[in-house]
């Protein structure tokens, strides 16, 4: 459907209206609606902005001016949806919420040009532009609580399920939130979107809460034109395919009083009981879905112009005519009137400057403040609160840990120092995770703090993401490594894309565990066994740390915690499996791979910074890289090595995003020889990055690498044929070594 067509349509329709009795602006706008008169004809400003935003979006494309065509024309009845909450409600949107954008700007105290001009911006991809700063045409805003969505195919269901979660818990925990106590979250959605895996495990997490009668005041608005591009959505699906454990309203967009009407009743209802509920906006879509889209290739001419027909915009104005409070002429003049001026600040935004450099566009990506990360890793609780959260028995007491009790205690004393750090996921609770790594905290630190979650990884991150964002420090764990790429977008599309699209003004900091990596004895498959990293070390701004000793771990996370406070990192701790109770290093009984406890004066002295190896022996032969499992077997190897007469030293990387370049090349240079020893796969794994890297900074010396073989794990003993052994490590180092 083209812009002129929906103009000209709208200019005709308006004409033809007749005028009514005039009635007091005060008075409803009709019988049986609570929407006044004098609302009605602001939320048609609103409604009417929208319209024109679109409008330009196209002109401004047609010049080559712009780069946003996706437009709101259609749903613009969402404007009413934002008059039913408050302006302090956090709201995660879809790309058609135009009108809803405009509405909740002026309800905020902001003048109208604001909120059009913050959304010209965005279609030209000006630097100005307030949330993203021209990386992407987003609705968002810090002031209006309006929390950017890039992708809104249904990925930030679970974030808002999360989101309304932490208002909850923040207040059950008596905790500081981003949002008021009374405030419920809105999530706005397509009908196509309701199909989505993505929209299923947030809408059915809402339900489970509230089947167990726990607080979730969300609001889920799904904006049902009957189109997904050019998928058509059955009439009725929304209705038919939604969780029975959902309160239901329903209402048509297309008429502003009923939807004013609806979402006031349905907020009123999430807000009150503290439950969720699912509004369905019966909407059209005018103008195809973006401005390259020919609707007559997958539609008919009737159906196109049944839509134009129901056009919001025309209904609204029917409204206002009907009330004999505003005639066709008027309303005209002001869709004149406003169109000219949008066009006017269309124009003025495209000669607006544009992002000129890689420095400028990767500028919030990810924020490093090493020396406020160090204060903030040293940091814990006071010295009564540590005794009674250990039970009188302090972790640096007990004498020498093994990993998982390491990463135990630490989580103990992290949970000890600050009442919003949250750990959670499944079976973390009483069990205390499938390793026992969490096991006695939720005894501890009560219910409230430590919890189990539903079996759904995006549900697990979903709440992660919502706590993070509203104020929290999250602390989630996935199962397994292989667990984690059923939800992988909630860390790749939502958590390292929140502060690049906003420009830093939204976070959502957070600490990921992940039991990792392969060579479990008795316990094995490739779902419980898995090294890839890949997908995690392709993802911007993300900190990956890699330990694999008790002390490290323990500095580590502390690290991981504070960077997420301070900087609002995404960091994911992967934990070897297989060294989580490892107790001897070269032979059994010799305990040397346990490690004390640092008590809180030595943690300044013992902090790891991000991207900081760790080196051992002091051999001018060859250096051994690598980390996790493979540091144990990689300096077994040069011990055996050192008795030969070999001078080895074997580098721990111990962080895999960012990589500690620095040390590397020290370490590198140091011996001229390099054999990489990597238990990720051969094809994408860790050995390429760190080979690019020697490369890149000139390194002359001899490289070599060796790792696991480019397979999925198999069950049982079959795996050693496929993953990295000691005796390749040990094979490769000598013919390196000549």
């Amino acid at each position: 459907m083209a812009r002129d067509t929906v103009e000209t349509h709208f200019s005709e329709a308006v004409t033809a209206l007749a005028p009514g009795v005039p009635r007091d602006p005060a008075l409803p706008v009709r019988e049986g609606t609570g929407l006044t008169g004098a609302r009605c004809r602001e939320l048609f400003d609103f409604q009417l902005g929208s319209r024109l935003l679109d409008v330009a979006a196209r002109v401004l494309r047609e010049r080559g001016e712009g780069f946003y065509t996706i437009g709101s024309a259609g749903h613009e009845g969402n404007a009413a949806v934002a008059d039913a909450l408050r302006p302090t409600d956090p709201a995660l949107l879809h790309y058609r919420s135009g009108a809803f954008y405009l509405t909740r700007s002026a309800m905020a105290g902001r003048l109208p040009e604001q909120g059009l001009r913050d959304v010209l911006l965005g279609l030209v991809a000006a630097a100005e532009e307030p949330i993203a700063g021209g990386r992407h045409k987003v609705f968002g805003h810090p002031d209006l609580a309006v929390i950017p969505q890039t992708s809104t195919i249904a990925s930030h269901l679970p974030r808002a399920v999360g989101v309304a979660f932490a208002i909850e818990r923040a207040r059950r925990l008596g905790v500081r939130s981003a949002w008021p106590d009374d405030a419920i979250a809105v999530c706005s959605f397509g009908d196509a979107s309701a199909n989505h895996a993505s929209a299923l495990a947030g809408l059915n997490t809402a339900a489970y809460a509230s089947y167990q009668g726990l607080g979730l005041p969300v609001l889920f608005v799904c904006e049902d034109n009957g189109l997904g591009i050019s998928v058509r959505t059955p009439s009725g699906w929304i209705e038919a395919a939604r969780h029975r454990s959902l309160e239901y309203f329903e209402a048509d967009g297309c008429d502003l009083a009923d939807v004013h009407d609806v979402a006031r009743a349905a907020a009123e209802h999430v807000r009150a009981r503290r439950s969720p509920a699912l509004l369905r906006i019966g909407t059209v879509r005018l103008m195809g879905h973006a401005g390259s889209d020919v609707e007559l290739s997958y539609r008919t001419k009737r159906e196109i112009n049944a839509d134009l027909a129901r056009d919001p915009l025309v209904g609204t104005a029917r409204l206002l005519v009907e009330a004999g409070l505003a005639t066709p002429d008027e309303l005209l003049t002001r869709y004149e009137t406003m169109r000219e001026h949008v066009l006017r600040m269309a124009m003025e935004s495209s000669r607006r400057p544009r992002l000129a450099s890689a420095a400028a566009v990767m500028e919030p990506l990810a924020p490093r403040t090493p020396g406020a990360v160090a204060a903030a890793a040293a940091a814990c609780a006071e010295p009564a609160s540590r005794e009674k959260a250990f039970g009188g028995r302090l972790p640096e007491r007990e004498g020498p840990l093994t990993l998982s009790q390491a990463i135990n205690r630490t989580l103990a004393d992290a949970l000890a120092a600050c009442p919003d750090v949250l750990v959670f996921g499944e079976d973390v609770a009483r069990k205390g995770g499938v390793y026992g790594v969490t096991r006695g905290l939720q005894k501890r630190f009560g219910a409230g703090r430590v919890f189990d979650t539903l079996l759904d990884e995006q549900t697990v991150l979903g709440l992660a993401l919502g706590a993070g964002v509203s104020g929290m420090l999250p602390v989630p764990e996935v199962q397994y490594l292989a667990y984690l790429h059923n939800a992988l977008d909630q860390i790749r599309g939502e958590a390292a894309t929140l502060p690049f699209f906003s420009r830093g003004a939204f976070r959502n900091p957070m600490v990921l565990r992940l039991p990792s990596y392969a060579y479990q004895k008795g316990f094995g498959g490739h779902f419980h066994n898995d090294n890839s990293v890949a997908a995690l070390r392709d993802i911007p701004g993300l900190v990956i740390a890699s330990p694999s000793r008790p002390d490290d771990a323990a500095a580590m996370l502390r690290t991981c915690l504070a960077a997420a406070r301070v900087d609002g990192s995404v960091c994911v701790f992967l934990e070897p499996i297989a060294l989580y109770t490892a107790r001897d290093m070269f032979e059994e009984g010799d305990n040397g791979w346990l490690a004390p406890y640092a008590p809180p004066s030595r943690w300044a002295e013992t902090h790891v910074p991000i991207g900081r190896a760790r080196s051992y022996g002091d051999g001018r032969d060859l250096t051994i890289v690598t980390f996790g499992n493979g540091l144990r077997m990689s300096l077994r190897a040069a011990v055996r090595l050192t008795a030969e007469g070999y001078g080895c030293r074997v580098l721990d990387l111990r962080w895999l995003a960012p990589l500690p370049v620095e040390d590397l090349l020290r370490a590198a240079e140091l011996t001229g020889k390099v054999l990489i020893a990597d238990e990720t796969r051969r094809g994408g794994g860790v050995s390429e990055g760190i080979a690019a890297e020697l490369l890149d900074a000139g390194f002359t010396g001899r490289v070599a690498r060796v790792t696991s073989a480019d397979s999925f794990v198999p069950l049982g003993e079959a795996a050693g044929h496929v993953l990295l052994s000691e005796n390749e490590i040990e094979d490769a180092a000598r013919k390196l070594l000549g």
